[in-house]
């Protein structure tokens, strides 16, 4: 046997397997146990437990991970000291001492004391975590280090261990160091601290806001997700399409992130391995009370058409083929009903196509309903992780989950609370999905194996490059390629894609969408032309985006290169007219006029499904006439008036871009009044919006508009002046119905009056200081006149 020798740098390390005694020169270790490695020979070291340094024995090399360490005095008195942080160590310290204590309340049957030690435990665990993590910035590195001494201390507290003081820095106070006062100032103001802790969580426990409650009321919330394994034998590439499910809509609500999966069973991008991270974001309230909630796969093959045939003939590929479905039900998780733990691993069986024409959505359909279940034990191992509050919430209390690898799923539609000003909240993203579409046979034997091309094309019909997103986690893409059913009459995709337009384009820029029979040989398949085409424009004549909602588009046929080309057919009709009566007879017929050369399929039809999700672009002609009042002075009035009738959804997420409209009107008119009155009831009628239930998470959006983009200078003036001259007519018993919306909004209307006469005495250097305060005089000698006044009518009434 080799000498045994001393260890120069393996000197630390964690157990991390139970070692028994099997004989007088083994040394006991149990998981968890930290050891200072005094020698090595041959896989085995020897050295002494840090929870008993009397006893020295040897154990194996491979139950323990070694950790850096400082090592003090070498030789025969050394002593070795963790290099990890002070505050990692107490908690592991920590976890070892409440372990013991927390088995013994098991065995003695203090079940709710059990549990309340148990989720301590596993949220100092995750607090490790963070602080491990080596990501977190100095202020909220010292937040956490206090949320994380005020557990410890509270849990020491109730499980009658001793009271660790501290000092401002959250570090143990060295007795030696500390003078006495010193030490009992801090021994009194930990035990007042730890006093009223256990007040806070006595009330909180009496509370019947349970987990799940808790979580409705959040505004927003996001959902963790990593794929671990895919264990599924395609033989070919695979795009696997992940998304969250509603069954009672039948309808993905987030994006689809997308995994490429190479033939030989890894990610193509074999840095994703071990890293296929997730987070689904803009998870409301309404998203909770939904009755079922999927985590949905689809499985893509992307290959030659049939999988049987063998490469003994030239077959066509790179054809995107239907494989397989997996679905799983997380309505418990969301809801909060069961914990969601991040290393707990999930398997989700893949349910293989039984043939090559089905549909993929109706095997998702028959998959949450419980039918057709054929995985023959393929499918995948993933954990989910239910985070709290939004993106930025979720990177801050999970940095070690949600970090930069982390892809970002949103849910395709607005979150509960658009928040002025943040980058994630900017958004001009289009969502298309191909729906369904019915095609003739024509001159062939059997049906069509159709695929639809979808690009972005300008007004020339040139295509704009790298403008669709398949989904998530995914390069941009100049087209995309639908999946190919075979031979089928009436094709039903429900595929989704998001086109992401720069918002200075979208107005010159349209859909086209080309439709071409796929051939399994490669011959045929290279002489395939395209037979039928269709299109949209991004945006209405009016100036407003395209509707969200179903289109039935029109279909056009004739030579392969007129339906590419964008001037013989962007001055035709794109979306079918509902009141035209169908045709009887005939499978086309020829556009009037004739010039194009493009004839207006009859027998075939194309559906198309879009949601526009844009804070910049509206879908309202009211709103938009507001928001672009340069280009229409004369009709400013008008639109300011409309404003009053345009739904409030629709203004309050604009709320930044309306805000800042008018008060840019209200500025650029400093000389006149024409449109302050006008200004003023829009600027009423928005805050009257946020002071609605439905809306009132947008009061932290409107504050925090005021105090960090509103900047209006000159609007205080004004503001008075109209809200005086309301006073004032209520006053004289003249007719005033928007008096009372005032005095409801009158909160924000000073706190905007407030801001602009700050930002102005800035600006300024203070001037107008006397005009100001006899301007709010007369503001409330015009108030005291309204209260003394005699009159009944109902407007005094009402206040």
């Amino acid at each position: 046997m080799a000498p045994w020798l001393p260890t120069k740098e393996e000197k630390y390390g964690v157990a991390v397997w139970n070692f028994p005694r099997t004989s007088e020169h083994h040394l006991p270790l149990q998981i968890g146990e930290t050891v200072h490695i005094l020698q090595a020979s041959e896989g085995w070291y020897r050295g002494y437990s840090l929870r008993n340094r009397a006893i020295r024995g040897i154990f194996p090399a491979s139950l323990i991970h070694l950790k850096s360490a400082v090592v003090e005095r070498r030789g025969a008195e050394e002593s070795v000291v963790p290099a990890e942080i002070p505050m990692v160590q107490e908690i592991t310290t920590t976890l070892w001492e409440w372990a013991t204590i927390w088995k013994q309340l098991y065995v003695a049957g203090q079940m709710e004391r059990y549990q309340q030690v148990k989720r301590m435990m596993y949220e100092l665990m995750e607090q490790r975590s963070q602080l491990l993590s080596g990501t977190l910035p100095k202020d909220e590195l010292l937040q956490l280090k206090k949320e994380v001494t005020g557990k410890i201390d509270y849990g020491n507290r109730i499980l009658a261990l001793d009271l660790v003081v501290r000092d401002e820095d959250e570090n143990i106070l060295d007795p030696d160091k500390t003078s006495i006062i010193s030490l009992f100032q801090a021994h009194k103001k930990a035990a007042q601290t730890i006093t009223q802790r256990i007040q806070e969580e006595t009330s909180l426990q009496q509370s019947t806001l349970g987990c799940s409650a808790r979580l409705a009321a959040s505004p927003s919330h996001s959902l963790y997700l990593c794929v671990r394994n895919f264990v599924c034998n395609i033989g070919e590439e695979a795009q696997l399409f992940m998304a969250l499910y509603d069954p009672g809509e039948q309808r993905m609500i987030s994006e689809n992130y997308v995994i490429r999966w190479a033939s030989t069973g890894v990610p193509q991008d074999i840095e994703l391995l071990n890293n296929l991270k997730a987070v689904f974001t803009d998870l409301g309230s309404k998203d909770l009370k939904r009755e079922r909630l999927f985590l949905v796969c689809q499985i893509i093959r992307v290959g030659r058409m049939d999988l049987r045939e063998t490469y003994s003939r030239k077959l066509s590929t790179g054809l995107r083929r239907p494989f397989g479905i997996s679905v799983m039900d997380i309505t418990d998780i969301t809801k909060g009903k069961c914990e969601s733990d991040e290393d707990k691993q999930h398997f989700i069986p893949v349910h293989l196509a039984a043939a090559d024409n089905d549909f993929l959505h109706n095997m998702i359909r028959k998959a949450v309903e419980g039918k057709d279940i054929n995985h023959k034990g393929q499918g995948f191992w993933v954990s989910l992780k239910m985070l709290w509050g939004d993106l930025s919430q979720a990177r801050k209390d999970h940095p070690h989950l949600v970090d930069r690898s982390t892809v970002v799923a949103r849910k395709l539609g607005y979150p509960e609370v658009i928040m002025p000003g943040k980058q994630g909240d900017v958004r001009n993203d289009i969502y298309l999905t191909l729906v369904q579409g019915e095609f003739d046979k024509g001159n062939k034997k059997t049906q069509k194996n159709v695929e639809v091309t979808v690009c972005v094309c300008d007004e020339s019909g040139s295509v704009v490059q790298n403008v669709i997103y398949h989904g998530v986690g995914d390069k941009p893409a100049s087209e995309y390629r639908s999946v190919v059913y075979y031979q089928q009459r009436h094709q039903r995709w429900m595929e989704t894609v998001k086109i992401a337009v720069p918002i200075e384009d979208v107005h010159k820029t349209h859909l086209r969408f080309t439709f071409r029979h796929r051939s399994s040989s490669d011959s045929k398949d290279k002489s395939e032309r395209i037979f039928s085409m269709a299109f949209v424009k991004l945006m209405r004549p009016d100036g407003t985006t395209l509707r969200d909602g179903e289109h039935d588009l029109v279909l056009y046929k004739g030579d392969s290169r007129k339906l590419e080309d964008a001037d013989a057919y962007l001055t035709l009709p794109s979306v079918r007219n509902l009141s035209e009566p169908k045709l009887l007879s005939g499978s086309s017929f020829r556009v009037s006029g004739g010039t194009s050369g493009l004839t207006m399929s009859a027998r075939d039809s194309f559906q198309i499904s879009t949601l526009v999700c844009s804070t910049k672009l509206t879908q309202n002609v009211n709103l938009l006439g507001l928001l672009k009042w340069r280009s229409k002075p004369s009709l400013l009035s008008r639109n300011l008036q409309k404003l009053m009738n345009v739904d409030g959804g629709e203004v309050i997420k604009f709320l930044q871009d309306t805000l800042d409209a008018l008060f840019s009107i209200m500025m650029e008119n400093s000389d006149t009044d024409v449109y302050d009155t006008l200004v003023f009831d829009a600027l009423v009628f928005i805050v009257g919006l946020v002071a609605d239930r439905k809306f009132q998470h947008f009061n932290a959006v409107l504050e925090a508009y005021i105090r960090q983009h509103f900047s209006a200078t000159l609007a205080y003036k004004k503001l008075i002046s109209v809200l005086t001259q309301y006073v004032d007519h209520a006053s004289r018993g003249e007719p005033c119905e928007l008096l009372m919306r005032t005095f409801k909004a009158l909160e924000y209307i000073f706190k905007f009056i407030v801001r602009s006469r700050h930002l102005f005495a800035q600006l300024y250097e203070g001037k107008e200081t006397a005009e100001f305060q006899c301007s709010l005089q007369r503001f409330f000698l015009s108030l005291n006149q309204l209260m003394k006044s005699p009159l009944e009518g109902p407007t005094l009434l009402s206040q």
